[in-house]
């Protein structure tokens, strides 16, 4: 049973050539998903976003590739391409492209 999916075990890749930017779209592939983790790649296309939510888990976005604007809790920030930014359990967040960008994203939740 592979924990981690939908990318080749075993081999050197880059996770940012895992998703592709497409034209006025979120592109997303889950690595893996359940009930204490999950791992998603992201492509986002200038001018696209994912609206404000908050999630019971703490998240980590790392910048793979381009600049990516995250809000926090009412505070804007930067990222950059191999920056990594953690988004806190239950703290409203939002993700704006205002350029093209790739991000992983990992939230780690609570054991109930």
């Amino acid at each position: 049973m592979d924990i981690i999916k939908n990318i080749p075990h075993e081999t050197v890749l880059s996770l940012s050539e895992q998703v592709q930017i497409l034209k006025g779209q979120v592109v997303s592939k889950t690595l893996a998903q359940n009930d204490f983790v999950s791992i998603t790649v992201f492509a986002f296309d200038k001018g696209e976003e994912i609206g404000t939510h908050d999630s019971n888990g703490d998240a980590m976005v790392t910048v793979l590739e381009g600049t990516g604007t995250f809000v926090v809790d009412g505070k804007e920030y930067s990222v950059n391409e191999g920056e990594t930014l953690i988004m806190p359990a239950k703290k409203p967040h939002a993700v704006l492209a205002k350029e093209s960008f790739k991000m992983l994203l990992t939230v780690v939740f609570p054991i109930s």
